[in-house]
């Protein structure tokens, strides 16, 4: 029998989950905890690491003692935190790129200064940590304009101002009011990119790469892209706009650079780079850089890849990625996030969810993934965060997928539950007006 290997996952949410499922259908035997974890990830056989550790440091003297052979970080404030370093004097195994590396999404004037050096394209911007210059910029330039937080704001720091007042309205309530504390010391200004936006995971190694099938978010709470700003209301996977040729332009243009640039520099990339990009007239240019993957695209995309891995994830913790195989399955994955009412803004936690276990059923082409869930005093599952789940089905089709994904939401039900009812039509479309331009040109 093969040894069993343990892991640990840090995060708990719906990307977090998504990890777990992926390496329960490796062929290795896991043995699996996470920290802080999720009732889903416990029903699936994690065990929740001791809630009393608080520091990134507490729990690197927990892994050593307990020998756990990879730790897989989810979300970006911890390798910005340089928990990556913190294991390694312990000489443990760990997926994420280090606190140098993270700063591409950690520091936003630092990943633009970056971009700038190595030519790859971007956004025209500006830095500024005075407020008075920052405001004379913004006259200059004139709106539409955006204005972010150089640091982390869990997702929250980038203002997209489509007047002047607004643009001066952003700058004060981050350098005066610091309403993002000191994430929002620094911004950075930029030219508003018009175009369509795509998601491109990258799993490097710090010498070789594998990109990961493209996917689409759905950031806004409102159908047809309406209402504020959330973590995102849902995915899909591959996105069409991102055709082969196009692909070829991200990694010849974008991917390539910014990795060998990350070399020059002297910190080669270790674990998931994801590249934002805006597809626009004048070619694909970077929005952002995430140090980890995004969720809930990630949703959408691990599904989709038949590979081990635990194998896939150690190899790119321990240089070895350009031995591991995989295959992409030519199907489409949709993900429908199920939010709280009120949220982005407000909302009420505690409420009962029902139908999870119905939702999944026995399909094996269909997940439910927990993201802000916990339970209550009587052991039941119930809301505890803004985004409460995520469903993921996938299936040969786009169409297919999509009936398959909301099929299964239709079985879940709690007290206020809210999703769009257009995640994919986007993409749908666009796969519908690829086929009869094809259809034209052979005939």
């Amino acid at each position: 029998m093969d040894y069993m290997s343990s892991v640990l996952i840090v995060g708990g949410g719906g990307r977090e989950h998504a990890m777990v499922k992926a390496l329960l259908r490796s062929d290795h035997p896991l043995c699996m905890y996470a920290y802080p974890g999720n009732p889903g990830m416990q029903n699936d056989g994690c065990t929740l690491v001791d809630g009393t550790i608080k520091s990134w440091n507490e729990l690197a003297e927990w892994v050593d003692k307990n020998e756990i052979d990879l730790t897989i970080v989810g979300p970006e404030a911890p390798l910005v935190e340089g928990i990556v370093e913190i294991f390694k004097k312990k000489g443990r195994a760990i997926f994420g790129p280090g606190k140098k590396a993270a700063q591409i999404e950690g520091n936003k004037a630092f990943a633009k200064k970056f971009m700038k050096k190595y030519g790859i394209p971007t956004a025209a911007f500006s830095v500024f940590d005075n407020k008075d210059a920052a405001t004379a910029y913004v006259k200059k330039m004139g709106a539409p304009i955006v204005v972010k937080a150089s640091g982390l704001a869990a997702g929250k720091g980038a203002v997209v101002c489509e007047t002047l007042k607004e643009a001066t309205d952003a700058i004060g309530s981050m350098l005066d009011a610091r309403v993002f504390g000191e994430a929002g010391s620094t911004v950075v200004i930029e030219e508003k990119m018009t175009g369509e936006e795509a998601s491109v995971f990258v799993l490097a190694d710090g010498k070789s790469y594998k990109i990961l099938p493209v996917s689409q978010d759905h950031k806004r709470i409102g159908d047809q892209d309406t209402g504020p700003n959330t973590g995102g209301m849902g995915a899909y996977a591959p996105c069409p706009l991102v055709d082969k040729k196009l692909l070829a332009q991200i990694e010849e243009e974008i991917i390539v650079p910014t990795l060998d640039g990350m070399k020059k520099d002297g910190f080669p990339y270790h674990g998931l780079l994801y590249v934002g990009v805006m597809v626009t007239e004048s070619g694909p240019r970077v929005v952002e850089y995430n140090c980890r993957f995004g969720d809930p695209e990630t949703q959408a995309v691990l599904p989709l890849v038949d590979c081990d891995w635990y194998e896939l994830f150690l190899a790119c913790a321990t240089g070895r990625l350009s031995s591991v195989k995989w295959h992409v399955r030519p199907e489409y994955c949709v993900s429908v996030v199920l939010a709280s009412k009120g949220y982005p803004g407000k909302y009420e936690k505690g409420k009962l969810i029902g139908g999870i276990e119905k939702a999944e059923g026995h399909k094996s082409n269909v997940d439910v993934y927990h993201a802000g869930t916990a339970l209550n005093k009587d052991g039941q599952i119930v809301t505890n965060g803004g985004r409460v789940l995520t469903v993921s089905a996938w299936a040969d089709s786009i169409s297919d997928a999509i009936t398959e994904a909301y099929e299964a939401v239709g079985a879940i039900h709690f007290d206020g539950m809210t999703y769009r009812k257009d995640i994919a039509a986007k993409g749908m479309a666009r796969v519908k007006k690829n086929k009869e331009a094809e259809s034209v040109r052979t005939k």
